[in-house]
């Protein structure tokens, strides 16, 4: 009853879905996990290419290195960009009224990620092929990785933002623009979970890139070993998943309980076991002897498939359960609709409009049209009534004209009328000539 009175139930789009229900959910789930791996390797690859190119400043392997991850970059963009296309695909479809819905009341903002995902990728394609040619300058260099680096780091924001308040249809009454929705619950612990997830991905992306044999690592670095950049990406998994479980904890105390149930909570607890596993691993790892170092990168990458898995599925469950009785509402609304729709069709209803002939009628006409929305004749609706009106104007029909075509705002209490310009001035007579024939 509560959901019925505070939250706005819009009719829903009465047209069959393009595949079942259930196989439109499991590409969603499947091609999100997808896209979401190769966003993290943009977004954790461009922070680590920032950082060891500030560090390169003072140590040219750093520099080198950062040289090698941003090779990697913009083909991961590429991937995440093409990947993206399904499951936008498959949530426009599932949740057409929700998704809609929120961007349009993020608005502006929303429709701003189109020009920055171009500003951000044509940074990242500038900065990998300006590497020789700004050695000299290496400072405008990193600045412009900065740049690209706060774009990625905002645009993943938007989305989280958007499709968090797709699930909390009883907010969309209290939210005006991205900022509201961004203070929203549980959006900036997911958003710091999300980020040490790109880490801990792009950690482990490292650790794999250079453990390839035909990588030529001993050519490509002066004094650097594989050694040293196994430790390097394994501590970068580390401080990866340090945020993930802190951020992650965050998230299970701070998320709304209308998707709660013991399925999604049981899978919760199973994702975190899965992290403190890859936790204990990697700490394992970097702490063990450095002949043993890629002992246990299999367990690790094993573990953090198994959670992206869990954790996609989860995200899912959550959506279909704070959704649903929401959507059964809005099911039955449409019902409805269809069903009074169908009776308008079979039995329709031919009304005649007869023209008011008497010496008030086109004034009452126009008012009819243009004023009757906001004006009654005796009681205040939003504007005052017809008898007030006449007890200022009574004898100055002028003056009232005036008002009608260029109004002010004369009460607090009184929401500012808007301008009836573009009536000529026969019709702001007849309407004058109505308004004043009512009685006080």
């Amino acid at each position: 009853m509560l959901l019925k009175i505070s939250t706005p139930l819009p009719k829903d789009i009465p047209l069959e879905l393009p595949l079942p229900e259930w196989l439109l959910v499991g590409l969603l789930v499947f091609a999100f996990l997808a896209h979401i791996v190769f966003i993290n390797l943009m977004l954790g690859g461009s922070i680590l290419t920032l950082w060891s190119q500030i560090k390169g400043l003072k140590n040219k392997e750093y520099d080198t290195f950062a040289h090698e991850i941003a090779k990697t970059i913009t083909v991961n963009k590429s991937m995440a960009v093409v990947l993206g296309v399904a499951p936008l695909l498959c949530i426009n479809a599932l949740y057409t009224i929700y998704f809609y819905s929120a961007n349009a009341l993020t608005g502006f903002v929303w429709i701003l990620i189109i020009p920055l995902v171009i500003i951000a990728f044509l940074l990242t394609y500038l900065h990998k092929f300006s590497w020789e040619s700004m050695e000299n300058n290496k400072r405008l260099h990193i600045s412009i990785m900065a740049a690209a680096v706060g774009l990625f780091l905002f645009i993943p924001l938007i989305f989280l933002t958007n499709v968090n308040l797709m699930m909390f249809p009883e907010k969309w009454g209290t939210v005006h623009g991205f900022l509201e929705a961004l203070v929203l619950p549980n959006v900036f612990p997911r958003y710091f979970e999300f980020l040490g997830a790109c880490l801990t991905v792009t950690g482990l992306f490292v650790v794999g890139y250079n453990k390839r044999k035909n990588y030529p690592v001993e050519e490509i670095y002066t004094s650097f070993t594989r050694f040293d950049i196994y430790k390097l990406g394994f501590g970068v998994t580390f401080i990866g998943l340090g945020l993930q479980i802190l951020f992650g904890l965050i998230v299970v105390f701070t998320i709304p309980a209308k998707g709660l149930g013991f399925d999604v909570i049981s899978i919760m607890i199973a994702t975190g076991i899965t992290l403190i596993y890859a936790f204990y691993w990697t700490w394992k790892t970097l702490t063990g002897e450095q002949a043993q170092i890629l002992q246990f990168f299999t367990k690790i990458v094993i573990s953090i498939v198994v959670f992206l898995v869990l954790y996609g599925g989860n995200r899912q469950l959550y959506r279909h359960n704070a959704l649903a009785p929401h959507q059964k509402l809005m099911a039955a609304k449409t019902k409805e609709f269809q069903k009074l729709s169908e009776e308008a069709r079979l039995h329709p209803v031919v009304e005649v409009e007869v023209a008011d002939t008497s010496e008030f009628g086109k004034g009452k006409d126009l008012f009819t049209k243009n004023c009757s929305s906001c004006h009654k004749e005796k009681e205040k609706l939003v504007g005052p009534p017809m008898t007030e009106m006449v007890s200022i104007y009574e004898n100055n029909p002028e003056g009232l004209k005036k008002w009608i075509n260029s109004p002010g705002k004369k009460r607090p209490d009184y929401p500012q009328m808007p301008s009836f310009g573009s009536l000529s001035n026969e019709d702001l007579d007849e309407l004058a000539k109505y308004i004043l024939s009512i009685k006080k």
